[in-house]
């Protein structure tokens, strides 16, 4: 047992090792919120000591020199107290005191000196909450649940902050969640995938493609040869031999359609030619650019080129999974080698250059609900709100009062914003930087010191936990669905020492050892911040898409393979494990997922060369408006299609540049493209 410090105002001191902590392992069959069961966890209540009790503190504190050591006194109490642990109890000092090393008198500092014991684990008895409020009456639960009055306070105020001896109230989250759709049994990979990703975003992919590829060609004022409009099955199939380049990776795109045996695809050659495949990927377009705004107009929008791709993936991801209870907010970066305004570097990161996106994922499937792309700046018109708080509140519309607990990064967790989510009906927990707003000065490095692994400090306002600990290394913490004086202790595999020389008394003969204790919001906080990397380990796993120049070309593939990982994520959930009707393999994986899906989006297409020889004839029509002219080919004249294939010889130096064929002047150009 650790003795308190003099002249300092410090709240919880906490020392216990991992042996010591597997003797009071709480009984119950309930662990705290989303805590794994190996996790061992008890609880330390507050109670108010005797007179004797705080005299022996007392002397305790008289007792130490100045060079730090404590006294004999001092040192037999602390054995007592390790005995004490042992048995079954658990010992934690609560000291409150001066900052400005004033002495207090006597009685005033036994005052301010808690000790209390437990003996027992907590009797939680729910599902969804780590606190029991069986014994609390209802206008108590409500006074202790209401953040009004703590949101007119300063929280840079010296009094805002309070000893962690106040009852949390969580309300219990009691909505529903999980897939939400009408699929049955016999539905397939792609019936999922259009669940995220409609086919009306495939016809607008094909309306906007032809489109931008007649504005190209009226801009540059020449006819692209090698180019006929697209349709829908051609989109489908285009895509799905993106989705299969991420699974079957070749440096070069051409690769795919080389004629080495051991190199090139057969699938892909007879799905199209390569020639098809780069114009497609030339031309692919989302947006009417002809009406698209310039920087400085009104109605300017960053995103305008995805615009119409956001408005309906962002709906669909949404709509198709209820969020469950625990929820993750991070961010993740896309890697790009185009040029775009909002493109971050950072040295420190393994990823220097790239797009950053934040995310709203589930903490247990990963799958994403939310996705906001960083654009930049804001305007000195729009609410002068920090980042982080505009961000995480734009990502949570919609879950107000739903009593959801996010799991996020230190870059938004701060004093403000957790009341803020507190007020809304939502939980919150992650690390902070102390140096940040309304984070209490007592627990800063200055006026903590050093701690010894596995000592933590805690200062408290209702529900608004603020707790500093040294496991790695010093972490400052903020939550508001902790109970404070909860430790734990998460397991974890070590390899035996090389020497021969025996272990610690922590770890057991098969490897598994228990390592530093850990209070309640940081084992919350390892259990649960993980949605958002459990959703990048399956998107990174097969990229979408080839690297380009067009920053715009990155968002399209990132939202693609979002939502195959989606999909899958849904059926996984829908069917619980069970692979769809048809598959013979022993276990269905994200990768069977995207082959399936691909070769189901591709379907029986087959866009080869003869195919593309007859749709030179397709707009007999109105030849004119697609390009089709009569027009100088070369200086050297050449033999006129449509006399050759009526067995006459003509030549003549005009032609049609879109079919790439010589005809003479007359009535060959309208004759041959009937």
């Amino acid at each position: 047992m650790a003795t308190a410090r003099k002249g300092r105002e410090l709240f919880t001191i906490l020392e216990t090792s991992a042996d010591t902590e597997s003797t009071t392992v709480c009984d119950s069959q309930e662990s705290p919120l989303n805590l794994s069961a190996d996790v061992k966890w008890f609880e330390i209540p507050y109670r108010k000591p005797d007179s004797d009790e705080e005299d022996e503190v007392r002397e305790e504190e008289d007792g130490e020199g100045e060079n730090g050591f404590t006294s004999t006194a001092a040192a037999a109490e602390t054995a007592d107290a390790a005995s004490f642990i042992a048995g079954g109890g658990c010992n934690i000092i609560l000291v409150t005191g001066s900052s400005n090393g004033i002495t207090h008198d006597e009685e005033e500092y036994a005052e301010d000196c808690y000790y209390s014991t437990s003996t027992n684990c907590s009797d939680t008895t729910s599902n969804y909450s780590d606190i029991d409020f069986s014994d609390l009456e209802e206008e108590e639960r409500r006074s202790f649940f209401s953040f009004e009055d703590d949101s007119d306070d300063d929280c840079t105020s010296p009094d805002f902050w309070g000893e962690p001896d106040q009852v949390i109230a969580i309300e219990q989250f009691s909505a529903v969640s999980g897939p939400q759709h009408s699929l049955g049994d016999d539905a397939d990979t792609r019936d999922y995938f259009r669940i995220l990703f409609p086919d009306s975003l495939f016809e607008h992919m094909v309306e906007q493609t032809n489109k931008y590829a007649l504005y190209r060609q009226r801009r540059s004022g020449k006819s692209d040869p090698h180019w006929h409009p697209t349709d829908v099955r051609e989109i489908k199939a285009f895509v799905g031999l993106n989705i299969l380049m991420g699974i079957n990776q070749l440096p070069d795109t051409g690769m795919y359609w080389a004629s080495d045996i051991f190199i090139g695809n057969a699938g892909f050659k007879k799905t199209m030619t390569a020639r098809r495949f780069e114009k497609l990927t030339q031309y692919l377009q989302l947006c009417d650019r002809e009406s698209e705004p310039v920087r400085g107009e009104r109605g300017y929008d960053a995103l305008f080129k995805i615009r119409p791709l956001l408005d309906v993936v962002e709906n669909t991801m949404w709509d198709a999974y209820t969020p469950n209870r625990c929820l993750t907010i991070d961010k993740c970066a896309i890697v790009m080698k185009g040029r775009f305004s909002p493109t971050q570097y950072m040295p420190p990161k393994p990823l220097r250059k790239g797009l950053t996106v934040w995310m709203l994922c589930d903490s247990r499937t990963g799958y994403c609900h939310r996705a906001k792309i960083y654009v930049g700046k804001p305007s000195e018109d729009e609410e002068a709100a920090s980042l982080g708080s505009r961000v995480v509140t734009s990502l949570v519309r919609g879950l107000e009062g739903q009593y959801h607990h996010l799991f996020m990064d230190s870059f938004f967790t701060t004093v403000p914003l957790l009341q803020r989510l507190l007020r809304d009906g939502l939980y919150a927990c992650g690390p902070t930087q102390p140096e940040r707003k309304g984070y209490p000065e007592v627990l800063r490095a200055g006026n903590v010191g050093k701690l010894t692994q596995g000592e933590f400090y805690q200062c408290q306002r209702g529900n608004l936990v603020a707790t500093v600990t040294r496991d790695v290394k010093v972490v400052s913490c903020l939550s508001t669905n902790s109970a404070p004086g909860i430790v734990g202790i998460s397991p974890g595999w070590q390899q035996g020492e090389t020497d021969g020389e025996s272990e610690g008394d922590s770890m057991n003969c098969s490897g598994l050892s228990f390592g530093v204790p850990r209070p309640l919001p940081l084992l919350l906080y390892q259990e649960n911040m993980k949605g958002v990397e459990l959703c990048d380990q399956l998107r990174e796993c097969y990229q979408v898409g080839r690297p380009c120049k067009k920053w715009w070309r990155y968002f399209l593939w990132f939202y693609v393979n979002l939502c195959i990982v989606n999909a899958y994520i849904i059926l996984r959930e829908s069917r619980g494990g069970a692979p769809p009707a048809g598959f013979s393999g022993k276990q269905f994986t994200q990768r069977h997922f995207r082959v399936r899906l691909a070769q189901q989006l591709i379907g029986d297409y087959q866009g080869a060369r003869g195919m593309e020889r007859a749709a030179r004839k397709r707009h007999a029509d109105s030849p004119i408006e697609y390009g089709h002219r009569l027009e100088r080919m070369s200086e050297r004249s050449r033999r006129c299609r449509n006399c050759t294939n009526k067995g006459l010889r003509h030549e003549s130096v005009f032609g049609c540049k879109i079919c790439n064929v010589h005809l003479c002047r007359g009535g060959c150009f309208s004759e041959f493209h009937k």
